[in-house]
């Protein structure tokens, strides 16, 4: 195929086909909708089904799993993982090596920090510093 698209094989022995963003240069699978104003950086994917809102930055390493959603201005950090289904609020922060499970919530402008886990299912806000609040 042309080389802007890459074939790779997942666990199931399937082979799925990434495309390099325009803006950014991070992989981006067939069947993911990410804006045109969002930045994939190098290294970063996005699964199908995924979808990324305009001015959100998805950093190098981080994995998007598929049907999750990431908010426009979103900030998802190196080497983070969002969860497959989750959801990330417009505006909000996912730091470093941050752990978002399968059908979390993050709301609209929350800062979750660097190395911290966020259990399946979970719904998180956070102050502007970053400190959990009782939901």
């Amino acid at each position: 195929m042309g080389k802007n698209y890459v074939d790779i094989e997942n666990d199931q022995g399937a082979t799925l086909r990434y495309r390099k963003h325009a803006n950014g240069r991070g992989l981006v699978a067939h069947g993911a909708k990410v804006h045109p104003k969002a930045h994939i950086e190098a290294g970063a994917y996005i699964e199908p089904g995924a979808r990324i809102g305009a001015g959100a930055t998805i950093a190098r390493g981080a994995w998007i799993e598929p049907d999750a959603v990431i908010g426009e201005g979103a900030h998802v950090d190196a080497h983070a993982h969002i969860g497959q289904g989750a959801a990330v609020g417009d505006g909000a922060h996912i730091g470093v090596r941050t752990e978002v499970g399968a059908g979390a919530r993050i709301v609209r402008g929350a800062r979750i920090g660097d190395d911290e886990t966020v259990a399946a299912g979970l719904t998180v806000a956070t102050n502007q510093k970053g400190l959990w609040l009782a939901a």
